[in-house]
């Protein structure tokens, strides 16, 4: 094998194991920044507030007296939907954080912000 193949495939190698390295370090950057995002929502004019994790569970529910003017099945209806809308901007703030790390057009990319909008879709797309 001439001196210049041998040089080729090492510079090759390289470069491939710099993407592989460059990569992986995006992908950390993303599980760090989604681990740390929340998604927020509110009904009632900000008479029920919650929030949500990053893996959209709720972390708070916040009802103020206002909601002593409903119904219990009515408020039922409004956490869950306020829950709903505050997992969907989770989803929403995930595919920012992918777009800003490894791309939303990568495989894995797009295998993220799938996995969001599948599990928490925009409550119109229910």
């Amino acid at each position: 094998m001439p001196v210049n193949d041998v040089d080729a495939a090492e510079k090759w190698l390289d470069s491939w194991v710099s993407q592989v390295d460059a990569r992986a370090q995006r992908t950390v950057e993303l599980s760090r920044r989604v681990a740390a995002l929340t998604g927020s929502a509110e009904a009632r004019d900000g008479a029920i507030r919650v929030r949500v994790g990053s893996a959209g569970q709720v972390e708070s529910l916040e009802l103020d007296d206002r909601v002593h003017e409903i119904s219990g099945p009515q408020l039922a209806r409004e956490i869950m939907a306020a829950i709903r809308r505050a997992q969907s901007a989770l989803s929403a703030k995930v595919a920012d954080q992918v777009r800003d790390t490894i791309g939303a057009d990568s495989e894995a990319g797009r295998a993220v912000i799938d996995s969001f909008e599948t599990r928490f879709p925009a409550p119109d797309r229910r």
